[in-house]
């Protein structure tokens, strides 16, 4: 065997040898990261779903005001019925794929300064990824108390403005029924809504794309709660 191919060989063997190490390493990593990177999602999904009632929580204060704040959960279906599971283990990124008929839909009741929230989730699609956030709803179930948006990768200053609190403080008071009590979804509207729109808040500035998708989240978001909403105020 020349030397050349000898080298040939080493070289192979080598790289062979390294790209196994690298992959053994780094699942490794992975596998132990994991734990902390599913504490640290939980963590931050207490601090979102406390934001809509109005409960700023830091990392480390989060498990502890969520035990004190979130009295109850449920998990419904679109037909507002109660159905089994435990509502903070559903992920609505993979509800959401599935026939509204067969959604699992999770709701929080949180209790603060001896007043009732409803909280629910919504999750759509932005410019550049998913966005995200949580409702908080008053006893009536129609008028919204609180909010909080989020977005996985939202142009800085235009589409990231869904996150601002100026953008969500917009949502405090708005209405999802109208007088005679159909369902009347917010809507994010361009140019601006009305003063006296019950049910429309301003889209953010430079982010058409985001707010169109805020629109569209919002309105099957709320839209799946509709009939468990009207069955309780029925009650």
């Amino acid at each position: 065997m020349s030397n050349k191919m000898q080298s040939n060989r080493y070289v192979f063997i080598y790289a062979s040898v390294m790209v196994i190490l690298v992959a053994l390493i780094l699942s490794s990593a992975a596998t132990f990261l994991r734990p902390m990177q599913d504490r640290n999602v939980k963590i931050e999904r207490m601090q979102n779903i406390l934001s809509s009632v109005n409960i700023v929580a830091t990392r480390a204060e989060a498990e502890e005001l969520f035990a004190r704040y979130i009295v109850g959960s449920k998990v419904v279906n679109i037909q507002g019925d109660e159905i089994a599971g435990i509502a903070f283990d559903i992920d609505l990124s993979v509800e959401i794929r599935k026939p509204a008929e067969q959604r699992r839909l999770p709701l929080f009741i949180a209790q603060v300064d001896n007043q009732t929230f409803y909280i629910i989730p919504v999750r759509g699609a932005g410019l550049w990824g998913p966005i995200w956030g949580f409702l908080s709803f008053k006893e009536d179930l129609t008028t919204v108390f609180g909010a909080n948006f989020d977005h996985a990768s939202e142009t800085p200053g235009l589409g990231s403005q869904i996150g601002d609190r100026d953008f969500e403080e917009q949502f405090i008071g708005e209405r999802i029924f109208d007088e005679e009590g159909n369902f009347a979804p917010i809507r994010v509207i361009r140019g601006g809504a009305r003063l006296d729109d019950p049910h429309g808040v301003d889209a953010v500035s430079g982010g058409t794309i985001t707010s169109q998708g805020v629109d569209e989240m919002l309105l099957e978001g709320i839209g799946n709660y509709v009939s468990y909403f009207k069955k309780q105020q029925s009650l």
